[in-house]
């Protein structure tokens, strides 16, 4: 079984940056993708990025603003979120797969986090 714990998130204002933590517990096997997904009020739950083999893949919403990495000794992937927009703002959630199925899509993942809450002001 796979545990996925976010923190980090909060409220900053436009321009500003955070950075959400996800701590995986489990086997590393069972969760060698690591995603980041975000879903506003009322809305859809959407893609912002994955870490897989070490290489980070973004949506294009986010790229050049959030990077992805993964420290493994802390077995924690990390969202650095940087120039933050009020669009931004959403409870964002981590995921956590061994599988190869589409990185971007939330049904490829098995384990999800509670997510954590990112206000973004104007």
């Amino acid at each position: 079984q796979v545990h996925l714990v976010e923190s980090g998130g909060g409220l900053v204002q436009a321009g500003g940056s955070l950075r959400l933590s996800c701590l995986v517990s489990g086997r590393t096997t069972d969760w060698s993708k690591v995603a980041w997904f975000r879903q506003a009020p009322g809305k859809e739950r959407h893609f912002v990025g994955y870490i897989w083999s070490g290489v980070p893949i973004y949506a294009n919403s986010v790229k050049g603003r959030f990077i992805i990495f993964r420290d493994f000794a802390k077995s924690t992937v990390y969202l650095q979120l940087n120039s933050l927009k009020p669009e931004d703002s959403a409870t964002y959630y981590c995921a956590a797969d061994a599988g190869a199925g589409p990185g971007s899509v939330p049904s490829t993942y098995t384990y999800w986090g509670r997510g954590t809450q990112v206000t973004v002001s104007s």
